[in-house]
Formats: C-alpha cells, sequence, structure tokens
C-alpha cells in the first residue's frame, strides 16, 4: 500500500517537474519566437526626442516657438528630484529594484483581472515597459505587443542605467494638450520652469500618463484632483514626501493655464510676425523641415524688438492713410447671426472663434467688434476683450468717420464685425472715444538692416500677419521702376562717366518689331544737356536709357546679377527702367553695398543657431578677431576685426553713387519727404500708372526700404509716387533708428579728390565758390574730367509711361516748345504699357 502511494506521488511529482519543463520550453519557445527581429534597443542611448526649436532676440528674449511636439528635451540631472519621484511614485514604485518588469505587479494585476472577471483590469507596465511601447513598439493593446515589450524591456536594462530610462520616459510621455515631456508640460500647464513647480504641481503632472487626453483640468476637474491626490498618497506611503507636506500639496486647489488662474506662456512672448515666420522659412529650406520643427534648435535672431515695431507703425501709417483717402469703409467681412446678438455670451464666444487680425497696434490695440445698433450718426458696438457697459456703451458716431463716404448706417448694418481702436488722450493716455478702423486693401513691404553685417532688424511683410502671412518683404516679386536707375549709374561710372559729365536729355527713338517706341521722362518734357547727378536726382528715364544703351545692357546686367538683385537680369533696354520684377529683400541688401563702400553684404535674419546640445552649427559673422585673445591691449587701441568680404564695385564710385542719391534726398525727388538729422541718400522708384511705389534708402550704417502696391498690381492713382508713399515710411523709421544706432557722414574713399562743379550745367568752378548751385564733387585719381562736353548718344527707348506706337518710317508730330525751350510729348491713341512696363520716377 505505502509502495503504491509513494509510486503515485512519484509519478505526480514527475508529471509536474515535465510539466515545468514542457511549459518553461513553451515560455522559451514563445519569447524566441517573438524575440526575432525585434527592434535594436540599443539605439535608445544615442535617442534624441523630438524638441521645440526656439527663437531669440539678439538680446536673449524668446520671441517665437515652432514644434511638431511641444517637446523641451530636459537631461535627468535638471530634472528636480520632487518631480522624478511623484511620476514613479504614480507609475512603478519599484523602479529602481525590478530588472524590467514587475512579476509580481504582474501577478496581482492578472488575478485582480480573474477574480472581478474582467470589470478590474489595470495596467502593470513598468516605466522601461512604457519607454519600450512609445519607442519602439505600437500602442496595440495584444499579447504579442506585451510579450515583445517584456522582451525589450529585459535586454534594455542591460544597455542603459535607470535613469537613463527614466530621462527617457520622462522626456518622451504624452501629457496632454500637444505637450510630451514634464518640461514642456510644466510649461503648458502652470507656465513654469521644472524647478519651480510645487509638490502638487508636480503631482498633478504625474497624474496625467494614465488618461492625458481625460484629464483636462477644467473639464474633468474633479477626477484629475482625485488622481492628483492619489499621486501625493504614493508618494507619503512610499516615503519621498512627509505628512506635512502632503497634507499641505493635497489641500491646495488646482490653479492652472487652462482654467485662466495663470498666463499662458505665449502671452509673454510677441504675436508671431513677418520675420519670425521668414526665419522658419529660410532655415526649414537650410537645414530641413523636420531639423527645424523637430531638432530643438535655438535660434538668435537679428531682430531688433523694439525697430520692429516701429517698421511695422511706420508701413501701417502709411497704408492706412492712403485707403482712408479713398474714402471707402469696409468691414471684415465677417458678420454674426441676428439671434445671437441678444446674449453676450454667444457674440462674445462667436467673435472668439473667428480669424481675424489681433495683433495690429497701430495708435492702439485694435479689437474685433460687432456692430448691435446702428443708426445714421451712431452705431453701439460690442467689443472682444471689452467690458460691455451699458451705462457708458461703447459707440462710434458719424464725426469718426468723416474721410468716408455716407452715413454710418449707409455702411454698416447690425451684425457686422469691424476693427475699433481707442482714442486717447495725448495729455494723460485717458479713453476719450472709440474709433473704426479697417485692414487697407493695398498692401506692402519694410525691412531694414545693417550696411556693414547683413543683420535685418526689422521685417514688415504687410499690414497684419494674421490678415495674411504672405510676406511682401521677401516673397512678392514687383517691379523696382526707377529704384533701379542707380545700377546703370553705378555701371557708367566704372565705364569713365564721372557725377558732371553731360548727358543729353532729348527725344529719341529706336525701331523694334512692334513699332517705333518713343520715351518721355515722367513730366513728359526735356530739357537738354544735363549732368549725369541731375539724371538720378530727378530720376530722368532718357538719360537712362541712353547711359544704359551705350554701357550696354549686359555690362548693366552683370551688375545687378552681381548686386543680387537678379539671378539673370534681361537684356532689353525697358530693363533699364526697372521693369523686370524682384523682391524687396534684393534690393535692400544691393543697396547696403552702396551704403558700405561696395563691399559685399550677405543679409540675414539669424545670428547663430545651436543643436539641442548647445554646439553651433551655423554663425553668420564670420569675420576674425586678429588680437582679441591679447590680455591686454595698448591704451587707446581695440582689438582689430579682420573681414575677407568681397569687393563687388570700386569703392570711390560707391562713394559718388552715394553722393549723387544724397542729392535725391536733399534736392530731388525725396526732398519732400525724407528729412533726417544725418547724412542720407536713397532712390524712389514709381512704375507704369504708379502699380508699384518704392523708396530704399540708408545712413551710413542702416539701409531700409518700402514698396507700397496692391497684391494684384492695379494703379494707385493720381498723385502716388515713391516719395510720397514711401518716403514718409523710411523718414519714420529711420528717425527711430537713428535715436539708436547713430549715423555720421558718409565715409571718403581713398584714390579720389573733390572740385566745385555747377550742378546744374556740370561746369567746372573755382576753388571758393559758393550758392546753391554749387556742389563738391568727387573725382577719380588718373582720371582727367571734360567739362562742358555734351555726349550725345542716338537711339534708345523707354517704357516709362505709356509709348505711343508708329509704323515703321512713320512721321510723329513736332515737339510743341514752351517758352524756356522744353518740348511736350503729344500723347497717342496707341499703347504698348500692357506689352512692357518700367520706371517713372
Amino acid at each position: 500500500m505505502l509502495r503504491a502511494i509513494l509510486s503515485f506521488f512519484g509519478g505526480l511529482v514527475s508529471f509536474a517537474i515535465t510539466a515545468l519543463f514542457v511549459g518553461a520550453l513553451a515560455v522559451a519557445g514563445v519569447f524566441w519566437y517573438y524575440g526575432q527581429d525585434l527592434p535594436s534597443h540599443e539605439q535608445l542611448a544615442n535617442y534624441a526626442p523630438p524638441s521645440i526649436s526656439r527663437i531669440y532676440s539678439g538680446e536673449g528674449r524668446l520671441i517665437d516657438e515652432f514644434a511638431l511636439e511641444r517637446r523641451l528635451f530636459t537631461p535627468i540631472d535638471d530634472i528636480p528630484e520632487e518631480v522624478r519621484d511623484a511620476f514613479i511614485a504614480a507609475e512603478d514604485r519599484n523602479f529602481y529594484v525590478h530588472t524590467g518588469f514587475d512579476a509580481r505587479a504582474i501577478a496581482v494585476a492578472a488575478y485582480e483581472a480573474v477574480a472581478s472577471r474582467g470589470e478590474n483590469v489595470r495596467g502593470a507596465s513598468t516605466i522601461t515597459q512604457q519607454v519600450m511601447k512609445n519607442f519602439l513598439l505600437s500602442g496595440d493593446r495584444t499579447g504579442e505587443r506585451k510579450i515583445k515589450e517584456l522582451i525589450l524591456a529585459s535586454r534594455v536594462e542591460g544597455t542603459l542605467t535607470k535613469d537613463q530610462i527614466l530621462e527617457l520616459y520622462l522626456n518622451e510621455i504624452f501629457l496632454g494638450q500637444n505637450s510630451y515631456g514634464v518640461t514642456a508640460a510644466a510649461q503648458t500647464y502652470f507656465n513654469k520652469t521644472l524647478d519651480e513647480l510645487d509638490l502638487q504641481e508636480a503631482a498633478f503632472l504625474a497624474a496625467l500618463p494614465q488618461a492625458p487626453s481625460s484629464y483636462h483640468p477644467v473639464r474633468n476637474h474633479d477626477r484629475v484632483v482625485a488622481r492628483r491626490n492619489y499621486v501625493l498618497g504614493e508618494m507619503l506611503r512610499n516615503g519621498f514626501i512627509s505628512q506635512a507636506e502632503h497634507d499641505a500639496a493635497r489641500a491646495s486647489p488646482l490653479l492652472t493655464v487652462q482654467s485662466g488662474d495663470i498666463a499662458a506662456a505665449r502671452s509673454s512672448m510677441p504675436p508671431r510676425d513677418y520675420f519670425t515666420d521668414e526665419v522658419r522659412r529660410q532655415l526649414s529650406s537650410s537645414f530641413g523641415e523636420d531639423e527645424f520643427f523637430a531638432g530643438g534648435l535655438s535660434i538668435r535672431a537679428t531682430i531688433d524688438p523694439e525697430m520692429q515695431v516701429h517698421a511695422a507703425h511706420a508701413l501701417q501709417r502709411a497704408l492706412e492713410q492712403y485707403d482712408r483717402g479713398l474714402g471707402r469703409l469696409r468691414t471684415t467681412g465677417e458678420t454674426i447671426a441676428p439671434d445671437l446678438l441678444d446674449s453676450e455670451d454667444a457674440w462674445r464666444n462667436a467673435l472668439a472663434g473667428m480669424e481675424l487680425a489681433r495683433d495690429v497696434t497701430l495708435g492702439n490695440r485694435w479689437y474685433p467688434a460687432v456692430v448691435l445698433e446702428v443708426s445714421a450718426e451712431e452705431a453701439r458696438l460690442g467689443i472682444e476683450a471689452v467690458a460691455d457697459d451699458y451705462h457708458a456703451p461703447h459707440v462710434v458716431e458719424r464725426a469718426d468717420i468723416s474721410w468716408a463716404r455716407g452715413s454710418l448706417s449707409d455702411n454698416l448694418d447690425v451684425g457686422d464685425v469691424v476693427y475699433v481702436r481707442r482714442v486717447t488722450s495725448d495729455s494723460d493716455g485717458s479713453h476719450v472715444r472709440w474709433s473704426l478702423r479697417q485692414i487697407p486693401e493695398v498692401q506692402g513691404g519694410f525691412m531694414a538692416m545693417d550696411v556693414n553685417t547683413g543683420r535685418v532688424i526689422a521685417m514688415q511683410g504687410g499690414f497684419s500677419y494674421q490678415a495674411s502671412v504672405f510676406n511682401r518683404a521677401t516673397q512678392a516679386q514687383r517691379q523696382p521702376g526707377s529704384a533701379y536707375k542707380p545700377f546703370i549709374y553705378a555701371a557708367a561710372l566704372d565705364s569713365g562717366f564721372t557725377p558732371a559729365t553731360i548727358i543729353v536729355d532729348a527725344p529719341i527713338e529706336l525701331e523694334t518689331p512692334q513699332g517705333i517706341w518713343r520715351p518721355t521722362n515722367a513730366t513728359n518734357q526735356f530739357y537738354g544737356p544735363t549732368p549725369v547727378r541731375r539724371g538720378i536726382e530727378l530720376s530722368r528715364n532718357l538719360m537712362t536709357v541712353r547711359l544704359a544703351q551705350e554701357i550696354g545692357m549686359d555690362v548693366v546686367g552683370g551688375y545687378a546679377e552681381r548686386f543680387g538683385v537678379y539671378d539673370r537680369a534681361q537684356q532689353f533696354l525697358a530693363a533699364s527702367l526697372g521693369s523686370q520684377e524682384t523682391t524687396l529683400f534684393r534690393m535692400v541688401a544691393a543697396y547696403a553695398m552702396f551704403a558700405n563702400g561696395g563691399e559685399r553684404v550677405e543679409p540675414t535674419l539669424v545670428d547663430r543657431v545651436q543643436d539641442r546640445w548647445g554646439e553651433t552649427v551655423y554663425r553668420h559673422d564670420q569675420r576674425n578677431c586678429v588680437d582679441c585673445e591679447e590680455r591686454a591691449l595698448p591704451e587707446g587701441r581695440s582689438p582689430w576685426i579682420a573681414s575677407r568680404r568681397a569687393r563687388v564695385m570700386d569703392a570711390v564710385t560707391a562713394y559718388q553713387l552715394t553722393s549723387m542719391m544724397e542729392g535725391v534726398v536733399q534736392r530731388g525727388t525725396a526732398a519732400r519727404t525724407v528729412n533726417l538729422p544725418v547724412p542720407a541718400a536713397g532712390k524712389t522708384g514709381t512704375t507704369n500708372e504708379a502699380r508699384d511705389v518704392w523708396f530704399v534708402g540708408y545712413t551710413s550704417n542702416i539701409v531700409a526700404g518700402c514698396y507700397i502696391g496692391y497684391d494684384q498690381p492695379r494703379p494707385l492713382g493720381r498723385g502716388a509716387g515713391g516719395g510720397t508713399m514711401c518716403g514718409p515710411v523710411f523718414n519714420e523709421f529711420m528717425l527711430e533708428a537713428i535715436k539708436k544706432y547713430g549715423g555720421g557722414r558718409f565715409r571718403v574713399p581713398e584714390g579720389g579728390y573733390f572740385l566745385k562743379i555747377d550742378r546744374n550745367s556740370g561746369a567746372r568752378l573755382a576753388d571758393d565758390a559758393t550758392g546753391p548751385n554749387v556742389i563738391s564733387e568727387f573725382f577719380r585719381e588718373g582720371v582727367e574730367p571734360i567739362f562742358g562736353l555734351a555726349a550725345v548718344i542716338d537711339g534708345g527707348f523707354s517704357l516709362g509711361s505709356d509709348l505711343p506706337v508708329f509704323a515703321p518710317g512713320e512721321s510723329y508730330e513736332a515737339l510743341q516748345r514752351d517758352d524756356e525751350g522744353r518740348g511736350t510729348a503729344p500723347s497717342g491713341p496707341a499703347s504698348l504699357g500692357s506689352v512692357s512696363t518700367g520706371g517713372l520716377y
């Protein structure tokens, strides 16, 4: 009997051992099978998660961020211990003990699931397993994925340290609100850095991984507070915090950005504008979009925030002034249904949901508003972000739109959405009244940069970035008109002409396949023998065409390409008057080379780019400081900065051209609108029918340019011109720039000498001559100027205005002479203006 019993139990033990062996083999087989072709866990050692790229101003102020996933990578040593403890307590209290997975936790979770018949299913994944799932596997909830997760978790524990695994987890995990990683989440929910977080805030972040999309601090307030308190309890139970700390944190209210109790991080940054968006566009092209949006780049921009505001306001003021001169009041084009206007919450929510321009601060901040009531003389408004006051309702009166045709009720309907701004007292800034505003249909661009370094300090690509993101400073291809003429004159000066050379300003013709083209000046008058200087000061088309024909358009085009105005310049004569399109960005950069004495300068919006590890991957300034490492320089001696910039223009030519363009500002086409306290030079540009108007100018250290025109080019109307519309923009901005950056005389280069010249006739004057017509002209050494010689150049044509067309060989009426002997061109019925257009003045 005993033998039988022993035999039975022996067989049972044998069976059990065999079963365990077979089971172990089966488990080993399963793990071996699923362990094949798994992702390499070793790549995690070099993993760099997608991170936010941030743009800083020159002063180090954060001004914009770009990211596909909002993540700021933070090394584990920089993550406060309190934050680490909160996540370990909430997600994996045995993290520093287990070898990748927690067998006990898995067993307990399995038992509870069976005992509750599937009603109580909870996760048992360790932090290591979650890292494997997030980095190397999919999020599928399958047994196969779980097995692979366990295998990889065991493997990675032998490759990475616990802190390295935790670093990956805390920087990768999704925590809701498009925030990835604890650093970005701290900013999103509390607008704090990690080391500024309170205990209850750290516990809130640790509560989120369980259900990041559901635990919204406002919509699911009670649920997320309960989870936060659970995390605090786990921290207490595991000895991470004291009872007093636990109780104080548990009693703290949940105050977040989402609840409106804390200002959002974005509120401390200026609204996204044309400048930072252009940085995005250029760096995405240079580094690739993946690296820009996910590389965690630190970008030091060249922008001067103070000057950017002045640039925006100067351009906006000119655009608004022109727009109001048309006398047409417009709304935003948006409306709110009448049934929503009886409820303040309803119309406010409707306004908040509209994509409107909220980045305009001209005069004061512009607000979207809805018309609640309107009569001929008064309109009552509901204004976004401004509390309604029925004791003193927000109204505008008919006198506010005295510039527009019709009454208020003629122009507005109830429900129309408009823009308004405060009119305030000049003495104390107190509120006076509300004023209707509108986004102009006419647009334009403005840009300013340092003439020596190429650093762009301000860029405005339109009236409002939020109204139109198209950057007209860099993307709009427009005809520069007469703003292109300095390149013809530069080529002429290098070809032997001088500022005193006489060119005949008289009628000319050119036979073309389309017929005979005959140019005129903008005034439709001819002025006879005229010095080169006066030709550019008064923007004479005929003189410019004669010069271009004499020099050769191939030479002129070569200059334009060398200065970067065009990649490939057109060779026909109409291009000499600026008929070929280019961008404001290129024109301003080219004028900078006139200002700095003829040295190449590359415009840049970025000083430096660093990668996520702080290594510099781009630096614009390639100059070398030869003796900066010397500990003690002799008294009175400054460090020597060596530059290897290429010369694109003779220094004497650059100074002669600058001197002539000073005349444009002092007595030429910009004399009425540009008036600065330091020497300034520049050139106006106005194309046919004033479809584009320009002014590009500079002082000794800052160059700036403006263009104005409709996006779909059409005439700006009578009186529009580069001097009258863009000149004031340049002048307003430069008055502020001079206060900050100064300015002085343009540097006179070696290799030349001064002579007194009559600026109207080009005649040589005595060295002691004085008077309004006397000018000290700069001549190149080794070149003996010839005075009084009229360089008559036959032929040529201009597209400076609508041109009469004649059949080859057909004569045209004789010029009508005025008392001063100047000619007036008769107008003709046919025109080549629609074929190719160029500059007027």
